[in-house]
């Protein structure tokens, strides 16, 4: 079982920058690949980034590629999600997800993922 919870949501400008916590307890956290992934108002929960346990490699929608960064702190069990030059667009709840998934086409499927948090709010405002 593993036990996720995220923090650090908010509201910011257009252009402003945030950075999302992710906590991770309960089985050993570096061996689940963990992501990150947002719902809209009416939309779909998608694909923002991902880390796989396996290799280390990181995965980013093309819509966040450039402007987001995932990274890890295995001694901290925590997952992080820098966002900067954040746009209306991206006003969503993110959730952080975790699950042995150690492919780098299903490590974007929300579906295939058996654990995830409460989710943050972030608001961009224009």
């Amino acid at each position: 079982q593993v036990q996720l919870v995220e923090s650090g949501g908010g509201l910011v400008q257009a252009g402003g920058s945030l950075r999302l916590s992710c906590a991770a307890s309960g089985r050993t956290f570096s061996t689940y690949s963990m992501g990150w992934f947002r719902q809209a108002p009416g939309k779909d929960r998608e694909f923002v980034a991902a880390f796989d346990y396996n290799g280390g490699n990181t995965y980013y929608a093309d819509s966040v590629k450039g402007r987001f960064t995932i990274s890890r702190d295995t001694a901290k069990n925590t997952v992080y999600l820098q966002m900067n030059s954040l746009r209306p667009e991206d006003t969503a709840v993110y959730y952080c997800e975790a699950d042995r998934i150690n492919d780098h086409l299903a490590i974007r499927n929300n579906g295939l993922y058996d654990y995830w948090g409460q989710g943050t709010q972030v608001t961009v405002s224009s």
